[in-house]
């Protein structure tokens, strides 16, 4: 009975060892591990760069300027595509910051698709109040080639960051990338290894 219970405890302190080892793994990989903005592929359209201001018509025709100065305001250019499986899944996140950044920025959608399409996307998501866009040259000035993708412009209609957006947290680096006045979160972070 004696030797069973000495042998209970060994183990039993072995295995709290052992899991002690693997937390403390854990935490160093998290360390290693940099928090994944938006990807920024090899664009047309450079950080800092002032947009091309672009009037473009919504689908119901009414219209809507890209870039330029606007007081106070930001936009966030949001690419998506009725046929494309994560853009819908984030569609949710864009209503969500739609509202919840609505004093600081205004959210459009924008395609290349027919208007019965994207008319069926807004009523789909609950996307009533952002602007949908249908525009090819739109795409092709800030280059995009992958979608979703995103570009938000500053104040004074220069790009503030740009990228594809697979996660609610890539679409949120953006913000962040803006708001530390950054190209990239990873740009931000290559930047602070360096002065480390």
């Amino acid at each position: 009975m004696l030797t069973s219970q000495i042998l209970l405890w060994t183990a039993v302190i072995v295995q709290a060892l052992l899991i002690a080892a693997l937390a403390r793994q854990v935490g160093i990989l998290h360390e290693r591990i940099a928090p994944a903005g938006a990807l920024t592929l090899h664009q047309k359209v450079e950080v800092g760069e002032t947009a091309s201001p672009m009037t473009v018509n919504t689908i119901d025709g009414a219209p809507i300027e890209i870039g330029g100065k606007r007081e106070g305001r930001s936009q966030l250019l949001f690419f998506a595509s009725p046929d494309c499986p994560v853009c819908k899944s984030l569609l949710p996140v864009v209503r969500s910051a739609a509202r919840a950044e609505a004093d600081w920025i205004d959210i459009l959608i924008a395609g290349d698709g027919t208007k019965g399409q994207y008319r069926q996307l807004a009523r789909d998501h609950g996307l009533d109040g952002i602007p949908l866009v249908l525009s090819e040259a739109l795409g092709r000035a800030f280059g995009v080639s992958k979608l979703p993708y995103a570009v938000l412009l500053d104040e004074a209609g220069k790009v503030a960051s740009l990228g594809l957006v697979n996660s609610r947290e890539h679409l949120e680096s953006l913000f962040e990338a803006k708001e530390r006045g950054v190209a990239s979160i990873q740009d931000y972070l290559a930047r602070r290894n360096r002065e480390a």
